[in-house]
């Protein structure tokens, strides 16, 4: 498995994702961690969008604005991705001893809680909700002192191996202040298509506004490792 963080451009991670997704499915490996840094920019959405009357509209005046549009398997509401953005994604099998109840909310506390802790001991207000005027809000954001620092999703697929379904759940989390011109993309794209949503630069932090040195990727990677390394692999 991979720990460390590696450079991509966001195709490539979006692709590297589904590729980690699929070997645990296959039983390649029984899970995975991977932690990406885009090379490029793009607004990513889910592949339902593409439906909308005015999306080609709106994939031209994202591109001329330096925001191609690329389409991703997991729900939620357009996501900008770009080199001020880490993305993580976790990759495991449900456990047949922690039953089919409960299974979303779990793969959400695997991801989120290490990080709260993290920023908890580092002295931020950390927590896990919506925030109000944030792009692609969710009750499972990582927030850091009041503003949404991480935004979540989840792709479930069946395993072929162990009959279990594994997931990959995904985070985005804001290392860099882009907040501007990535809350201007996203209010574009929603005007062009004649969505209500408008979202507001004050709703999100960056991580690196609030710790400048926080050395977070090797400490939440070995959270993370240890965290996937205790799921029980049952059959």
């Amino acid at each position: 498995m991979t720990f460390e963080p590696v450079a991509l451009t966001v195709e490539a991670g979006l692709h590297a994702e589904q590729d980690l997704l699929a070997a645990v499915c296959a039983g390649e490996q029984s899970h995975g961690l991977l932690c990406w840094q885009p090379t490029d920019r793009a607004l990513v959405m889910p592949r339902r969008m593409s439906r909308l009357a005015d999306f080609e509209e709106a994939c031209g005046e994202l591109a001329i604005s330096g925001w191609p549009v690329l389409l991703r398997e997991t729900g939620g509401e357009p996501v900008p991705q770009s080199p001020a953005v880490l993305n993580l994604a976790l990759v495991y099998a449900a456990p047949r001893s922690e039953g089919d109840h409960g299974r979303i909310e779990a793969a959400y506390e695997r991801l989120c809680q290490p990080l709260c802790g993290l920023l908890s001991e580092w002295g931020g207000e950390a927590g896990v909700g919506a925030i109000e005027g944030a792009f692609c809000d969710g009750r499972y954001n990582v927030n850091l002192n009041g503003r949404k620092l991480v935004g979540t999703a989840q792709r479930w697929r069946q395993g072929m191996g162990s009959k279990r379904p594994v997931v990959l759940v995904h985070g985005a989390l804001l290392l860099d202040n882009e907040r501007e011109s990535m809350v201007f993309a996203v209010n574009q794209f929603n005007e062009i298509c004649n969505l209500e949503q408008r979202c507001r630069a004050e709703s999100h932090i960056a991580l690196h506004e609030v710790f400048p040195q926080a050395p977070l990727i090797e400490h939440l990677l070995q959270v993370y490792r240890e965290t996937l390394d205790a799921i029980p692999v049952d059959a």
